[in-house]
C-alpha cells in the first residue's frame, strides 16, 4: 500500500441529546487513545449522531463526504442499522460500539461485549470446576433470546447437559410461579441436585428477586452455583446473600482501572456506568490509530480480522469474519466484600 498524507477516522457518538454525557466520555476516551497511540498522519473526526437513527445516518454521510477511511461507532443498534448500509455502499469499514450481532457483517463489526462470548466463558469455567448439569432461567426479550441461543451453542460445544431452559416475562412483578416450576425438577438417581449450576442473566431488582426465590424453592439437594453475564458486574450485588458465590464473566480489572486513572487525570472522573463503553471507544480508536501509522491506514478485512487479535483495555479481542468481537474474559465471584477474580483472562487466542 502506498502511504497517505493523512488517514481519517470518523467517530460517531451522541454528543447532544439525552445520552450526551456518555457520548462525551467516549469521545474523551478516543482522544486519549489518539494522544497515546496516533502519529501525525492520523486524524479523528468527531461527529454528533444526536442519539437517533436519522442523526446517525446524517453523521455517516458527513463522514463519507469528509473522506473517512474508517468509521468508529455509532453506539446504539438502531443507529448502526441506519448508518451501516451507507458505509457498506462505499466499502468503508465500521467498528460499531453495539452489542447487537444482527447488524454485524459485510464490513461492519460489533465491538460491544456480546452475550455469546460471555456465556461461553462462564460455562467453560463451570465445566472446568466439574459442573455439568446446567439450568437456564432467562427473560423473554431480544437480550434473553440472544443469551438462550448462546447457551444452547455453548452447552453442545462444551459437552454439558442443558437440563432445563425456562423463560419469564421481564415486565412481570411476581416470578414465584415460574421459579417454583423451574425448581420442581426431580433430582436424578446418583445426582446431588437437579442442577449443578443455573444461568440467570439479568440485573437489578429482577435478578435479586429471582435469586432469592431460587434460594427458597431449591431446598432439596446441594444448592446449585448461580451463573451470570456481564450484567452482574455491579458492586451492589455483594449485598444480596442469594447471589454470594455466583460466577460471572468480566474484563480483568487491573488494566481497566489503570485506564480510568489515566482518563481521570486528563478529563476528570469517569461518569458512572460508562467505563465499559469508554473502554470500547478507546480500543477502537487505538486500533484505528495503530493501523494508520506512517499513513498506511490498512483497514482491509484481512487486517482487521487478524486471528491473533489485539490487546485492548479490557483484555485481548479479535474481530471475526462474521463481524463480532471475540474477547478474552476473566471470571469473577460475588463475595460479601465485593467481586474477586476466580478465573484469569487469557493472554492469547
Amino acid at each position: 500500500m502506498a502511504p497517505k498524507s493523512e488517514v481519517r477516522a470518523a467517530l460517531l457518538l451522541p454528543l447532544s441529546g439525552p445520552q450526551a454525557a456518555a457520548g462525551q466520555a467516549m469521545s474523551n476516551a478516543a482522544q486519549l487513545a489518539l494522544f497515546e497511540v496516533a502519529d501525525a498522519k492520523f486524524s479523528l473526526i468527531p461527529l454528533d449522531t444526536k442519539g437517533t437513527a436519522d442523526g446517525a445516518a446524517a453523521a455517516t454521510r458527513q463522514a463519507l463526504t469528509q473522506g473517512a477511511d474508517i468509521i468508529l461507532g455509532p453506539v446504539f443498534s438502531f443507529e448502526v442499522k441506519a448508518a451501516a448500509p451507507l458505509a457498506r455502499e462505499q466499502s468503508i469499514p465500521m467498528l460499531a460500539f453495539t452489542t447487537d450481532r444482527s447488524v454485524a457483517g459485510g464490513g461492519v463489526y460489533a465491538l460491544g461485549f456480546l452475550p455469546g462470548p460471555q456465556v461461553n466463558r462462564v460455562l467453560t469455567h463451570a465445566r472446568d470446576q466439574g459442573l455439568r448439569r446446567i439450568g437456564a432461567l432467562i427473560r423473554l426479550d431480544d437480550y434473553g433470546r440472544a443469551v438462550a441461543d448462546a447457551t444452547k451453542e455453548a452447552v453442545t460445544a462444551l459437552g454439558l447437559e442443558l437440563v432445563a431452559l425456562e423463560y419469564y416475562d421481564p415486565a412481570a412483578t411476581d416470578f414465584t410461579a415460574t421459579v417454583k416450576r423451574f425448581a420442581a425438577r426431580r433430582i436424578p438417581p446418583g445426582q446431588k441436585a437437579a442442577y449443578d449450576a443455573i444461568l440467570l442473566p439479568d440485573d437489578g431488582v429482577r435478578l435479586r428477586n429471582l435469586a432469592s426465590l431460587l434460594s427458597y424453592y431449591l431446598s432439596e439437594g446441594e444448592p446449585p452455583r448461580l451463573l451470570g453475564t456481564l450484567l452482574w458486574d455491579d458492586p451492589r450485588l455483594a449485598a444480596e446473600p442469594a447471589l454470594v458465590g455466583g460466577w460471572y464473566p468480566a474484563p480483568a480489572s487491573a488494566a481497566h482501572a489503570e485506564f480510568e486513572q489515566r482518563y481521570a487525570k486528563a478529563f476528570g472522573p469517569m461518569p458512572p456506568r460508562v467505563g465499559g463503553l469508554a473502554g470500547i471507544a478507546f480500543d477502537a480508536a487505538s486500533l484505528a490509530a495503530a493501523l494508520a501509522r506512517n499513513g498506511f491506514g490498512d483497514y482491509a478485512g484481512a487486517t482487521l480480522q487478524n486471528p491473533n487479535g489485539f490487546a485492548g483495555i479490557d483484555g485481548i479481542f479479535r474481530l471475526s469474519p462474521a463481524g463480532v468481537a471475540e474477547r478474552g474474559l476473566a471470571v469473577k465471584e460475588i463475595t460479601p466484600q465485593g467481586a474477586r477474580e476466580v478465573g484469569t483472562a487469557p493472554t492469547a487466542f
